[in-house]
């Protein structure tokens, strides 16, 4: 009876757990939608809460009592915090289960009304705490900004202290500093270093010179520094030294190791420069206009092609050409139909464009020198579409006798010099030029503008002009040479229509130039970012020589010193000349005098048998003299001289 009891009574409990449990369920889906953010463990100790309340009507059963504790297998920890899925009955709780459970109740209970509140109450708070926020960063930024202001304070004062322990005084190399500097390899740094501070006390000489050293030491010094350090000879670097300012000078020397930008021209007898222009950038071309005063030029930065070798190289469409190449052409500005000279054409960059701007009208005279010269000329000539040109090689001192005095229109002379002005093409310049060779230069090219000016027809209705260019730097070469023609013939300087370029020295150290020398241009590659260039344009007044004045000093100081020689060497062979001349005419006096006296004599002892003629003609042949072969030939030598 008791086993069938306890059966039923087991039946009965597993009939009624379903419900009890889909309760429970719907108990904890209204409370987790009620309360969202309590955590998974607070959910397990409420389920467990609710599994006691239910437990509690159920409590008198000895039944449940004996399956609770023949349950033996999970731990009570499990039964505590999870519950048993299969016996709803009466669960036993230790006194720190107990404890253990309150605490968690308590922690749950008060975690969810801290949520709660913290809900309610964040309209009104959210102010407060930006507030805070807010003033928190600003303190922060004030704190950065005054530990900002701390370090440039410091560090301000740290430059003040360095400024003011070290010197500022610079102090030239002793000579036996400069021995010992002489014995080992170039330190270049230091050589470097010593250059800027030379410049830097140069530039505020009385306030910053060394007690007791004069300038010059300082100058000296420089040259040889800069000499060592840029490999230039004493003579280059000396001529550069008197011509510019300290400052100028170094810009000068440091544009001269840096290559200048490539340029070409435009054939606008074959095309236009837009069109040439979209034609390279298709090609991989980066180029850009070369500047506002040309309307041909192209500058080229990079290149996939070989800029020299593309097809429309190839076609003439261009010319490979520096920008300071446009320049003696511009100045020259000729004239459709005109009679122009190129004296110095190759290798046919000048003269291309003379024919593109007189659209193949007039005549060209290309004239070169050098025949193996002649051989690009005539294909840039080809290449370009050039048809009316004639090629000559003749010395230009020469022309005037070919091609006629006053003859032609305009004239433009490149004329040869140092090539000090092109020193980043070529660095040979460095080292290879000297005073001789400024001098021999100059030499030629004051013969050669002459030669320029006797073929020019003042009386040209459209011309008349002469220009003269060189890509050297050197005065003797450029503002020396136009004075001179100044003075030796008829010709007027204008302005050569560039509106850049510093004008032309009127006076060098002691030499003194015409001021009209201020038409002149010259261009510096530090300041117009092209070679160093020379031009200057002239106006023939008129056909007519002037008359050389004595008082003119001669061309150069050799020539001066030659012709002062000439005219001691002739001075004092002309006084020999007459000394010999008095001397034979002493002699033949004498010899007369002699053949009076021997023909009186004669003629007092004569006898009548009539010998006084035959004597006296035998005395005429045997007294004559004739002067000896060295005295003949010091007379021939002295007359050759003297022509």
């Amino acid at each position: 009876m008791a086993a069938t009891a306890l059966s039923k009574k087991k039946t009965t409990k597993s009939q009624k757990a379903p419900p009890k449990k889909k309760q429970k369920n719907e108990f904890f889906s209204t409370k987790h939608t009620a309360t969202k953010e309590l955590s998974d463990h607070s959910d397990t100790e409420d389920e467990e809460i609710v599994q006691n309340e239910d437990s509690e009507g159920d409590i008198g059963g000895s039944d449940s009592v004996s399956e609770l504790s023949s349950d033996g297998d999970k731990p009570f920890t499990d039964d505590f915090l999870q519950g048993s899925e299969e016996d709803e009955g009466i669960v036993f709780f230790s006194t720190s289960g107990l404890l253990l459970f309150l605490v968690h109740c308590c922690f749950n209970f008060f975690h969810v009304v801290t949520e709660k509140g913290s809900g309610s109450k964040s309209g009104s708070g959210s102010d407060s705490d930006s507030d805070s926020d807010e003033y928190d960063i600003e303190k922060k930024s004030r704190a950065i900004d005054e530990e900002r202001a701390r370090e440039e304070q410091e560090a301000d004062e740290e430059m003040q202290l360095n400024i003011k322990e070290e010197s500022d005084e610079f102090r030239l190399p002793t000579k036996e500093e400069l021995e010992e500097e002489s014995e080992r390899p170039p330190d270049l740094p230091s050589i470097q270093r010593r250059i800027k501070e030379i410049v830097r006390v140069l530039t505020n000489f009385k306030n910053l010179k060394q007690e007791g050293a004069p300038r010059k030491d300082y100058i000296e010094q420089l040259k040889k520094d800069l000499a060592s350090y840029y490999g230039y000879n004493d003579f280059l670097i000396g001529a550069l030294v008197e011509m510019f300012p300290v400052v100028e000078l170094m810009e000068l020397i440091e544009a001269f190791e840096k290559p200048r930008p490539m340029c070409l021209r435009t054939n606008t007898l074959k095309t236009r420069r837009r069109d040439l222009a979209d034609v390279l950038i298709n090609r991989g071309v980066n180029l850009d206009p070369l500047s506002k005063w040309s309307k041909v030029g192209l500058v080229v930065y990079d290149s996939q092609v070989p800029i020299g070798a593309t097809p429309e190289y190839m076609a003439g469409f261009y010319m490979l050409q520096s920008a300071s190449s446009f320049l003696p052409v511009m100045a020259l500005a000729p004239q459709e139909k005109d009679r122009v000279v190129d004296m110095a054409a190759a290798p046919g960059g000048k003269t291309t464009y003379i024919a593109a701007l007189m659209k193949n009208s007039g005549i060209i005279f290309a004239n070169e020198m050098k025949p193996q010269r002649l051989n690009s000329l005539t294909a840039n000539l080809h290449r370009m579409g050039v048809t009316n040109t004639i090629v000559s090689n003749y010395d230009g001192k020469q022309l005037p006798k070919v091609l006629g005095l006053n003859s032609v229109d305009r004239v433009l002379l490149d004329a040869p010099c140092s090539g000090t002005g092109v020193i980043s093409k070529d660095e040979s310049v460095k080292t290879s030029k000297s005073l001789e060779d400024i001098q021999n230069c100059a030499h030629l090219q004051k013969q050669l503008i002459l030669a320029a000016i006797d073929m020019v027809d003042a009386n040209s209705k459209s011309g008349g002009y002469i220009v003269y260019s060189t890509c050297s730097m050197m005065v003797a070469e450029n503002e020396a040479v136009i004075d001179y023609a100044l003075k030796k013939r008829d010709v007027k300087l204008v302005p050569c229509g560039l509106d850049f370029g510093c004008p032309g020295f009127i006076r060098f150290r002691e030499q003194r130039f015409h001021p009209s020398l201020e038409k002149t241009r010259r261009f510096y590659p530090h300041v117009h970012n092209m070679d160093g260039f020379f031009v200057a344009k002239l106006k023939k007044m008129s056909n007519k020589k002037p008359n050389v004045d004595p008082s003119d000093p001669p061309e150069n100081t050799e020539e001066g010193t030659r012709l002062a020689e000439n005219e001691e060497e002739g001075t004092r062979l002309a006084k020999e000349e007459v000394g010999l001349s008095q001397s034979v005419k002493e002699n033949s006096k004498r010899e007369r005098t002699k053949l009076t006296k021997e023909k009186q004599d004669s003629s007092d002892g004569a006898t009548g048998n009539g010998n006084v003629e035959s004597l006296s003609t035998a005395s005429k042949w045997k007294k004559r003299k004739f002067p000896s072969k060295e005295d003949v030939s010091k007379a021939r030598f002295y007359v050759l001289v003297l022509v």
